[in-house]
């Protein structure tokens, strides 16, 4: 299994429509990926490591497929699209990570 993690850094003075991406944008995603999509999830940052800092991302969402092949055979048609729909909910730039889920 795999966890492609999207990490929107916490830049003061950012835009971040949570309402938009809500949705909006995360549900066209899971839309276009369809049943390849094995598990979602968005956090919004509310702290850093002790409850009075900010926290490092403002929103972190992940998704979960069986493998790296599967995430981009579904994924790959619409990245276009997906990532030209960024700029309606934010003008962060995403920090993407993929990695194997191991626990």
């Amino acid at each position: 299994m795999i966890r492609i993690t999207v990490l929107y850094p916490n830049t003061h003075g950012s835009r971040f429509d949570m309402d938009y991406y809500l949705k909006k944008h995360c549900p066209m995603v899971l839309e276009r990926v369809g049943a390849s999509c094995k598990g979602f999830g968005v956090d919004q940052g509310l702290a850093g490591v002790m409850p009075t800092g900010a926290p490092a991302f403002r929103v972190t969402a992940w998704f979960l497929f069986e493998s790296i092949e599967t995430f981009e055979a579904n994924f790959g048609p619409h990245a276009a699209a997906i990532t030209a729909d960024i700029p309606n909910y934010t003008d962060l730039q995403p920090i993407i990570q993929m990695g194997e889920v191991r626990a």
